[in-house]
């Protein structure tokens, strides 16, 4: 099925509206707390639990929308909804810290599983958006594997190590400027191995 165009602000408040509202959420009511039936919550997890029907409604709103989620999409939501739930479930924000740990870890030994097997499973995903050769694509994949697993300890050192204030800046400001530098890093790469869709 062919997705469907969106108006590109659209698809950016949907994309990453839902973790800046997580924290503008986080830095009103962090130190507050919450008690719900019987219980305290701290402002993390009740905010925690604020962001996953807002990732939810974003993410379906996307799929209404183009008509297409990717594999990508679908999995972040499902992690969300899972260690956010045990986060609030057993009312321990660690669990969600985890979360992003997990996705690199899943993308980059997917990516690698790929590699092993001779074949680039970003390319099957990103094709159209950007057209490589062969080579290209193989290389590419290596360096976002090895990048996902990079990210992966960021985020295990960072939340382990340093406050829960110092992990939301991470992964509301440092998790996309490090994905975004990526992919500009790699600009001599898609010079070189660049197709012309055209030409073919």
């Amino acid at each position: 099925m062919t997705e469907k165009q969106v108006n590109p602000a659209l698809r950016g408040a949907l994309e990453y509206g839902p973790i800046i509202l997580f924290f503008a959420a986080y830095t009103f009511l962090k130190d507050q707390t919450f008690m719900v039936a019987g219980t305290e919550y701290s402002g993390f997890v009740a905010v925690t639990a604020m962001f996953i029907p807002v990732l939810v409604a974003a993410t379906l709103a996307m799929w209404k929308l183009t008509g297409h989620l990717s594999k990508m999409q679908i999995v972040t939501l499902v992690l969300v909804i899972g260690f956010g739930g045990l986060s609030i479930w057993f009312n321990d924000e660690r669990f969600f810290k985890m979360k992003p740990t997990m996705i690199y870890l899943l993308f980059a030994g997917l990516l690698g599983f790929g590699l092993l097997r001779g074949e680039s499973y970003l390319e099957a995903v990103m094709d159209k958006a950007l057209p490589l050769e062969r080579q290209g694509w193989m290389l590419l994949t290596k360096r976002l594997a090895v990048f996902f697993l990079l990210l992966a300890v960021a985020n295990e050192a960072i939340w382990r190590m340093m406050s829960t204030d110092a992990w939301v800046n991470f992964k509301t400001f440092g998790l996309p400027a490090a994905t975004f530098g990526f992919f500009m890093s790699q600009a001599g790469l898609f010079k070189r191995f660049g197709t012309d869709e055209e030409a073919s």
